[in-house]
């Protein structure tokens, strides 16, 4: 495995050992215990959102969030075709159903198709905005940011607010990604709907071996997404639940890892900007391949690096034949959610340039252990 350059490895070289081993002397090893508290106040501070609550993973997260969020069995939510299945699976657990979106040039939710949608195909009746075709309620959007791309967000908040549609973010990818101008200038990834869900998976560009994070700015909602993930306890000691609650608190012995994590962020993100940059750099010399650029309204975390396609003389399965060969772990981006067997029945609006994206992308390495010489190698084998 030493000679394998991953695709996107954990990094494991801070105060991990010492703080789960002294979860371990203490035998706080559930989802009780100093770390987990201290992890969710260090994520609040890092992101500026008054509460984080931590769960068990990002999917979770987003279950939670949109069942806060009101949606309700038989609604509709608004979401990318272009994205991991998990906020698609979120819809479904709150027995809704997607309606899916095109991507931009960045791999995000197509902001502009996305208002066309909403002010062309919806109506607004009482307070709540309902599909033309299907006559149900869209309650809420999960825009999703895309490799750590921040979503292009200015107008479309605007139109989900007067709409009456809450904004749930997957910011499962984006964990340092700032916005640098707009209206939000300054505000984290997740910070700016009613909601906003990071994950901590072993891939992440921090990670407590799996687990997730709820953000939001109100103190109810916060309290009841952790009544909620704890089996909605109204009397732990006697075992009274008012509620259906689940299993999905963060235990302490990840909440450790990730605090010991969290602690190396900073330097994290300069080693992932500064490979994004060498990856840019050697890649400009290979005829028909790029690296796809990042939104130039934010600060990106380049958390995944994008090799994109610019002619026909490559295809993605013979590039990612010579790399395997070499030791050189790559992958396909996702296939389309609204080409998926169990979404196949529900609606998409639109959907083009999501397709033209699949076939011209692959992710390529991109651990913060990635080298120069990694990057000179990679590049190396597609000249």
């Amino acid at each position: 495995m030493s000679s394998i350059i991953p695709l996107s490895a954990p990094c494991i070289n801070g105060n991990e050992w010492r703080y789960i081993k002294e979860c371990l002397d203490t035998e706080w090893v559930s989802t009780a215990g100093k770390y987990v508290n201290l992890f969710e106040q260090m994520i609040a501070k890092y992101t500026g959102s008054n509460y984080a609550v931590a769960c068990v993973n990002g999917t979770s997260a987003l279950q939670i969030s949109l069942q806060l969020a009101g949606v309700k069995s038989d609604d509709e939510v608004i979401v990318p075709t272009l994205t991991f299945i998990a906020p698609v699976n979120a819809i479904i657990y709150n027995n809704a159903s997607p309606i899916f979106m095109d991507a931009d040039k960045y791999f995000n939710l197509d902001a502009d198709k996305t208002i066309q949608f909403i002010l062309n195909e919806t109506v607004f009746i009482n307070g709540s905005t309902y599909n033309k075709i299907t006559q149900k309620r869209i309650s809420a959007i999960i825009p999703v940011h895309v490799w750590g791309n921040a979503c292009d967000l200015d107008l479309l908040v605007n139109v989900c607010n007067e709409r009456n549609i809450s904004i749930v973010e997957d910011a499962s990818e984006s964990l340092g990604t700032f916005y640098t101008q707009g209206k939000y200038c300054g505000k984290h990834t997740g910070t700016i709907g009613a909601f906003g869900c990071i994950s901590f998976n072993g891939n992440k560009i921090i990670t407590c071996g799996g687990g997730g994070v709820i953000l939001t700015d109100d103190r109810k909602m916060a309290n009841k997404a952790r009544y909620l993930t704890t089996q909605a306890k109204d009397d732990p000691v006697k075992y009274i639940h008012n509620e259906v609650g689940y299993n999905f608190r963060l235990t302490n012995i990840q909440a450790a890892l990730g605090v010991a994590q969290l602690e190396q962020l900073p330097k994290y993100l300069e080693k992932k900007r500064e490979n994004h940059k060498q990856y840019v750099f050697y890649f400009k010399t290979i005829d028909g391949l790029s690296i796809a650029k990042t939104p130039e309204y934010s600060n990106n975390n380049y958390w995944l690096n994008i090799l994109q396609i610019d002619n026909d003389k490559n295809e993605i399965d013979s590039l990612m034949c010579v790399l395997e060969k070499n030791g050189i772990q790559t992958r396909p981006i996702w296939h389309l959610n609204h080409l998926q067997k169990p979404f196949e029945q529900f609606q998409s609006y639109q959907i083009d340039n999501a397709r033209l994206l699949v076939d011209r992308s692959l992710c390529i390495p991109s651990s913060i252990s990635l080298t120069i010489n990694d990057i000179k190698k990679i590049t190396s084998y597609l000249l």
